[in-house]
């Protein structure tokens, strides 16, 4: 199974059942993509807790005062069978610039407006809004 699905299909999931956080297993990209959700307004905020192979990342779902989530949808495009490159001048827009495309580029994961700002194209992971 694919980790990078796993981590999605996690917080897709907690944001159905209503969970204050979830729990998803370390990886680098993971914790790199939590920091994009948060400074994006995605999550409230995340956290790493433990050591060498037993490390986690504790993310902190965000809701409205009305008690509907702050994500809408979350959907993974670039998959482990079929990767999804895009150059500088073809990064898409999500939802007409309401949503958030993220992507791997060769500076980082950032996305897709800072890609366009910094003229790179990269492997798309995902798209929020």
């Amino acid at each position: 199974m694919d980790p990078f699905a796993d981590f999605l299909t996690r917080i897709r999931n907690g944001l159905r059942s209503r969970q204050k956080e979830v729990v998803v297993p370390f990886s680098r990209l993971k914790h790199e993509v939590c920091r994009v959700l948060m400074e994006e307004g995605f999550v409230s905020n995340f956290q790493v807790d433990g050591e060498g192979t037993h490390k986690r990342i504790i993310v902190s779902l965000k809701y409205e005062d009305n008690g509907a989530s702050v994500i809408r949808g979350i959907e993974m495009v670039s998959r482990q069978s079929r990767r999804v490159y895009v150059g500088a001048d073809d990064v898409p827009r999500v939802i007409g610039g309401l949503g958030v495309a993220i992507v791997s580029t060769s500076r980082g994961i950032v996305t897709d407006r800072d890609a366009r700002r910094k003229a790179t194209g990269g492997e798309i992971l995902c798209k929020v809004w």
